[in-house]
């Protein structure tokens, strides 16, 4: 089959980027000819642009913008040689369309052609950013006829705004198949009188260990270390790191700037990430796919709260996989978080959610046509 995907797959985020590679390699495999849709409406285009102002408050005048952009410049001159790693991994891993898209109505004007089109993963549903509420994500500009799905969608969050409630669940009303990737997300559909969806794994777990690793290099060990991935500054995390380090004789490598840390990692892109995770003795972050590759890679790690109605996304995944101790706060217990993961257990949670992850995958993508039926052998049976 042809299918054609969409995400938010070039925002310079390794778990953004990681994840549209494993659903397009996972699709691959299974005999499809898959591209990821080439979409880069101007609010995901502007991470690198030296003359951008973020936030909206520093517009009102001359004088605050001068001092925004100056303040500003520095960082993003530097964070312009990790954008060259993540325009390697674009351009050496992801099958993109030729045509790069930028709005909505130019993909209905001139949709690319497929017989399946499939939208996710990760937060693409996420309405407190403008991607969650892009018709784009839902696969508005789909020519009739045409199958359309999500995969492992996210609303990221426990609950969506009011204000977009009607119009989200016309959207997703107009899936053919409705895949999300958290509990929480089961819930919102529900409480939208959507009943036809079904929870599914993210799709970094579709793709063996082996190829992951077969992806990574390995890092100049001269010392075994603590791999910190913490969005926030989180002060929690920081003390964890240091109890941890005594505790195992252990470095602590960080991602971002920190007053702690033995190293600071520059520069990292895609392969980078899943390089250190996978060479760490322990991994400490607040982010969804460090808490994946740490489980992938069969790491011992923690995830701490962040500050964020977000922490949906760690709670339910740790949730399924029956490792909600993984996930500390303030009051946590110091011996219970050296205890290690019993992957043994984990793995056989995975499984069997993979195993529910592919058969749904397998009955998107399954489509009855002059040839004949599907293989119901394999319990695969179409609509």
């Amino acid at each position: 089959m042809r299918i054609k995907t969409i995400t938010c797959h070039d925002v310079y985020n390794s778990g953004a980027s990681l994840q549209a590679y494993a659903l397009m390699r996972y699709l691959e495999e299974q005999g499809n000819e898959v591209e990821i849709i080439d979409y880069k409406p101007d609010y995901l285009n502007n991470h690198y642009k030296l003359g951008i102002i973020a936030n909206p408050k520093y517009e009102k005048n001359l004088m605050l913008k001068m001092i925004y952009l100056t303040l500003k410049f520095p960082g993003r001159v530097l964070a312009l040689r990790k954008k060259i790693k993540y325009d390697h991994f674009r351009d050496n891993y992801l099958k993109v369309t030729k045509k790069r898209y930028i709005s909505n109505s130019e993909l209905k004007n001139n949709p690319p052609e497929a017989d399946i089109f499939i939208c996710g993963s990760d937060q693409i549903w996420n309405s407190k950013f403008n991607n969650g509420k892009d018709p784009a994500f839902y696969l508005d500009f789909v020519p009739q006829g045409k199958i359309k799905a999500s995969y492992a969608a996210s609303f990221a969050t426990d609950r969506i705004e009011e204000s977009v409630r009607d119009i989200t669940k016309e959207r997703i009303n107009k899936l053919d198949y409705i895949g999300v990737r958290e509990i929480s997300a089961l819930n919102i559909l529900e409480n939208l009188g959507i009943y036809n969806s079904i929870q599914v794994m993210d799709p970094v777990f579709l793709l063996s260990k082996e190829m992951w690793l077969n992806m990574t290099y390995e890092v100049d060990k001269k010392e075994k270390y603590i791999f910190v991935y913490d969005f926030d500054g989180n002060e929690l995390i920081k003390e964890v790191a240091l109890k941890l380090a005594k505790e195992k004789n252990l470095k602590i490598y960080t991602v971002f700037k920190s007053d702690y840390s033995d190293k600071l990692i520059k520069n990292m892109g895609p392969i980078d990430f899943i390089s250190y995770i996978k060479n760490a003795e322990f991994v400490i972050s607040n982010s969804f796919h460090g808490t994946a590759f740490s489980i992938i890679f069969e790491k011992q790690f923690v995830v701490v709260n962040r500050n964020e109605a977000i922490n949906t996304r760690m709670r339910d995944l740790l949730s399924i996989l029956k490792i909600k101790n993984r996930l500390i706060s303030e009051n946590y217990n110091f011996n219970n978080l050296i205890k290690d993961v019993n992957y043994k257990e984990v793995n056989k949670y995975v499984n069997e959610r993979l195993e529910i992850s592919k058969m749904y995958l397998d009955r998107v993508t399954c489509i009855k046509d002059q040839l004949g039926e599907c293989n119901e052998e394999e319990g695969i049976v179409c609509n």
